[in-house]
C-alpha cells in the first residue's frame, strides 16, 4: 500500500511539473490549393510532442466533404520520419523527439476546387493533457507514456538546475569583481587620505619652523 502511495504522489508531482514545462501552439491557417503549408518547431532532446489536426467544416455542424481532405509529414532536420498521414480529415501523432533541432509538420491537399482551413495543436514537452486519447488510439505503450513522462520531467529539471547554476556562477563573478573593485578602491581612497594629512603635517611643520615656533 505505501508503494501505491508513493507511485501516487510521483504521478501527481508530475503532473504539477508538467503543468509548468510543457509548450502548446494551436494554429488555424487556410490551406491553398497546390501549396504547402509547413510549421517548424524547436524542440529539445528527449521532449515529448503530441499534435492533433483536422480540418475545419465548411458548414457548421456538417462533416468536411471527401474530397476536402488533407496530407500531412512530420520530420526532422535531419530527415527522421515520425507521422505519415494521406487525405485525411483528421489525425494526431506523438513522438519522442532524440535530437535537438527544428520538426517541421508539412500539410498539403489535393482538393480541386476549394482552400481548406486547418486546425492544428502541438503539444511540445511534459504534456499532462491528451494522454488518454493517445493511448485509445493504441498509439503508444502505457509504460512508455510513464517513462517518457518521468524523463521529460528529469530533463526540464535538469535543465533549471543547468540554468540556475549558470546564474549562480554569474553572480558570485559579479560580487567578485564588485568586492575586488570595492577594496581597490578603499585602498587608494585610505592612500590618498594619508598622503594628503602627510602633505598637511609637512606644511604646518614647514611653517612653525620657519615662525621659529617649534
Amino acid at each position: 500500500m505505501s508503494g501505491f502511495n508513493h507511485h501516487h504522489l510521483l504521478l501527481r508531482l508530475l503532473v504539477v511539473v508538467g503543468l509548468f514545462s510543457s509548450f502548446s501552439q494551436s494554429f488555424r491557417f487556410e490551406l491553398q490549393l497546390g501549396r504547402t503549408k509547413c510549421i517548424t518547431e524547436d524542440i529539445t532532446s528527449n521532449s515529448m510532442t503530441v499534435g492533433k489536426y483536422h480540418v475545419v467544416p465548411i458548414k457548421l455542424g456538417l462533416p468536411p466533404p471527401d474530397s476536402h481532405r488533407v496530407n500531412v509529414r512530420v520530420t526532422s532536420m535531419l530527415g527522421k520520419h515520425y507521422h505519415s498521414a494521406d487525405l485525411v480529415i483528421s489525425g494526431e501523432f506523438a513522438f519522442m523527439g532524440m535530437n535537438s533541432g527544428d520538426y517541421v509538420t508539412c500539410f498539403w491537399t489535393n482538393a480541386l476546387h476549394h482552400n481548406l482551413t486547418v486546425d492544428f495543436d502541438w503539444k511540445i514537452g511534459v504534456v499532462t493533457k491528451g494522454w488518454s486519447e493517445v493511448l485509445k488510439k493504441g498509439q503508444i505503450d502505457l509504460l512508455e507514456i510513464e517513462l517518457w513522462k518521468l524523463q521529460g520531467t528529469v530533463s526540464s529539471i535538469r535543465n533549471e538546475m543547468h540554468y540556475l547554476r549558470s546564474r549562480e556562477k554569474e553572480m558570485q563573478e559579479f560580487n567578485i569583481s564588485t568586492n575586488d573593485g570595492m577594496l581597490w578602491f578603499s585602498s587608494l581612497s585610505l592612500l590618498i587620505c594619508l598622503s594628503v594629512v602627510g602633505m598637511q603635517v609637512w606644511h604646518l611643520k614647514t611653517y612653525f619652523e620657519r615662525k621659529k615656533i617649534l
